[in-house]
């Protein structure tokens, strides 16, 4: 892999051969993209081979790896929950050698969506570039791939040299901090109204990814979870005369949101209402909801946009014919 500036780019939306091979597998800790093979690479079969190159130090130094590894110890990364590819398959001198079509958004968004890695660290701006068409920041990235976080890494190549390496490490140091999501309790609400529709809230990330979920938040330290409960739906419903129902559902979810990660330990509760017309108290875009509206549960079960929980279709309607569980069910992601 070899970095320099690359002409911006956009996905061909097909595979191609790479010279060298993936290293991959579910659930990984994070995956690091680099921008392609060079010709050391290529020849080796193996992610990073060029002597000259640091990122195999890098990674143990930052302690993301017990120890040094080499190159043809690739496959070994996986233990320690680490994965390899690259923004382009094909072998060039240089990054910039590259067109713009070699450049495979959808690839990455596919095994992305496919293996449910933590995050993927981009090993220079312009592994980044090269898929997304804008120039990043080193660090965290607002821009995610559905739950996924992105971090954007100094290159390690040896045309990176004029960056100490003391520098790069202080940023592969910080991806191994960034990695470890904060715990965020929060308790939410099923509100259903007399007609059994239930009231929803629009997400809209950064680059427009859209979801919907049931209101409510994260607890304050010093909160219960009905006061929680209260709070939240009076700020985001401007519901205040409300009588808190049994807690129905659980759900723990790990996921990347406005350059963190999270992992997320839900309670949520039923809340009956006659009839309410949503009106915040607060300037709720600034959390990233854009819409509140009440929906049937055929609405739901059509609805192409991403649904939070994603299986609400199918304990909605559980709860409307056999009423709540006598304990809450686990509700998955």
């Amino acid at each position: 892999m070899s970095g320099g500036p690359a002409r911006r780019g956009r996905s061909s939306g097909r595979a191609a051969p790479s010279d060298v091979p993936d290293v991959l597998a579910p659930g990984l800790r994070v995956v690091f993209c680099g921008i392609n093979p060079g010709f050391v690479s290529a020849e080796a079969g193996a992610h990073f081979a060029n002597p000259r190159n640091d990122f195999w130090r890098l990674l143990a130094d930052a302690g993301l790896t017990p120890r040094l590894l080499r190159p043809d110890e690739q496959f070994e990364a996986l233990r320690f929950g680490i994965g390899l590819t690259n923004a382009a398959a094909r072998t060039t001198k240089g990054s910039g050698d590259l067109r713009r079509s070699d450049f495979d958004r959808e690839r990455l968004e596919r095994l992305v969506s496919e293996l449910a890695p933590r995050a993927v660290a981009f090993v220079g701006k312009e592994a980044y570039r090269g898929l997304f068409g804008e120039r990043p920041e080193l660090g965290p990235q607002d821009r995610t791939l559905g739950d996924v976080g992105l971090f954007v890494l100094p290159s390690t190549s040896p045309a990176n040299a004029a960056v100490p390496y003391a520098e790069r490490l202080r940023w592969f140091e910080s991806l191994g901090e960034w990695l470890e999501p904060v715990d965020r309790p929060a308790v939410r609400a099923l509100v259903l109204d007399r007609r059994d529709r239930v009231l929803l809230v629009k997400f809209v990330d950064s680059v427009g990814q859209v979801w919907w979920a049931t209101p409510g938040g994260g607890a304050a330290e010093s909160e219960s979870a009905e006061e929680t409960l209260r709070r939240e739906l009076s700020e985001e419903l401007g519901l205040t005369e409300l009588e808190l129902g049994p807690e129905i559902w659980t759900r723990e979810h790990t996921f990347a949101w406005m350059g963190r990660i999270l992992r997320a330990r839900e309670r949520i509760h039923l809340v009956r209402v006659e009839e309410h017309e949503p009106a915040p108290t607060i300037d709720l875009q600034a959390e990233g909801v854009h819409e509140l509206r009440w929906w049937t549960l055929a609405e739901i079960e059509a609805v192409d946009e991403t649904l939070v929980p994603k299986r609400l279709p199918e304990f909605l309607r559980r709860l409307l014919h056999e009423g709540p569980p006598a304990r809450p069910s686990d509700v998955g992601v």
